[in-house]
């Protein structure tokens, strides 16, 4: 059993290879096309992930994720959420790197096995990182208005991290 999820990718290469050839596709050329369609795909996208990724990390290095995370604890207290995760609230939406590293240092801080650090792992496993998201996607089909995307999906975040505060209490 364990050769077969060895092999699942490999095999799937292969069937689609076949496919194509059966199809009389050039293979190869598709491959090439694809290609240089993603490359061309990396060059649109890669400068709106740039300025993200910075804009995240001066927020970190900059202590105004921490100063939020002060002033909001009351508010975060009545929604029964504990005020230590904020950051990884805040944080979340914008980028994932620098989620999974406020996450490990929830963890690593409060351990795996505490409410705190399964409820850290749990709003990982559940919310999107938006921005990063709309940003990557918009801009590789050339969207310029994103209307009501960005409300839905902080919207969807906010109910997946109420959600797994919710979901923890629950099945701990």
């Amino acid at each position: 059993m364990e050769l077969l999820f060895t092999m699942i990718v490999p095999l799937t290469i292969a069937a689609v290879a076949l496919y194509g050839a059966g199809r009389r596709v050039d293979v190869y050329a598709a491959l090439v096309r694809g290609a240089a369609s993603g490359l061309e795909t990396l060059a649109r996208i890669v400068p709106a992930l740039i300025g993200l990724l910075a804009a995240v990390y001066m927020l970190r290095a900059s202590g105004a994720l921490e100063w939020a995370a002060q002033a909001l604890a009351p508010l975060m207290e009545s929604l029964g959420l504990p005020p230590e995760l904020l950051p990884l609230m805040l944080v979340r939406p914008v980028s994932g790197s620098a989620a999974l590293g406020v996450g490990s240092e929830l963890i690593a801080r409060f351990g795996p096995d505490s409410t705190l650090g399964r409820t850290a792992a749990v709003m990982l496993g559940s919310t999107e990182t938006t921005f990063y998201t709309v940003a990557v996607y918009f801009s590789a089909v050339g969207v310029t208005r994103s209307r009501y995307a960005i409300p839905a999906a902080l919207c969807a975040d906010l109910a997946g991290f109420l959600a797994s505060a919710w979901a923890v209490r629950l099945l701990f």
